[in-house]
């Protein structure tokens, strides 16, 4: 029997979450945390059925939960409900597209998704909460700290660590062995050299 699992957050993430989560075949989806004015809408078909004040009721009841609000501009949002999440001694899932490619060399942390055609290479390492999407590549030997967002189709090439909280954004690429500030804001198609 699959284990439920509630999202957090209804928005336009959340439903490239799904179609992975339906996917992937993992979890049964049994609703949708969100605004409170959003209570009874649906995302996909799956119900908003309550605000981020049920977590710890529904953590309780045994649940699994998955952080489906997105990042751009910061991850304060997203790193205040993962905290939330361990406070409450939730059950985090951690989601990996079948259409990925991750190393068996690879580490990946609790709460992070993988989404469709990202490749995770030999050694990255990745950490707790964090977006991997669509067709991004990690490459050999980068670690992506907590709480990051590596955009679409963004490159992080050999021996780069980017910094916890930092946004990577689409079709960006790093050059080999840089490290980034803490939560950097790097620009769609930009070439980050460090």
């Amino acid at each position: 029997m699959k284990s439920k699992l509630i999202l957090i957050g209804g928005g336009g993430h959340c439903k490239s979450c799904i179609d992975v989560i339906e996917q992937s075949g993992q979890y049964k989806i049994a609703g949708i945390l969100d605004k409170r004015e959003n209570i009874g809408k649906t995302v996909l078909g799956y119900e908003i059925i309550g605000e981020d004040q049920q977590i710890e009721r529904l953590a309780k009841e045994g649940f699994s939960f998955l952080i489906t609000l997105g990042q751009i501009r910061t991850s304060e949002v997203r790193k205040k409900l993962y905290d939330e999440l361990v406070r409450c001694k939730a059950h985090i899932a951690t989601i990996i597209s079948p259409h990925a490619y991750i190393s068996k060399h690879a580490v990946i942390g609790q709460g992070t998704i993988i989404m469709h055609n990202a490749v995770v290479n030999a050694d990255a390492s990745i950490g707790n909460n964090c977006i991997i999407n669509t067709k991004a590549l990690i490459e050999h030997d980068a670690v992506v700290e907590d709480h990051c967002h590596i955009s679409t189709a963004a490159v992080i090439n050999g021996g780069t660590v980017i910094k916890q909280g930092t946004f990577f954004g689409s079709n960006a690429v790093s050059r080999e062995s840089i490290t980034t500030l803490n939560n950097a804001f790097i620009k769609a198609g930009s070439i980050y050299l460090g």
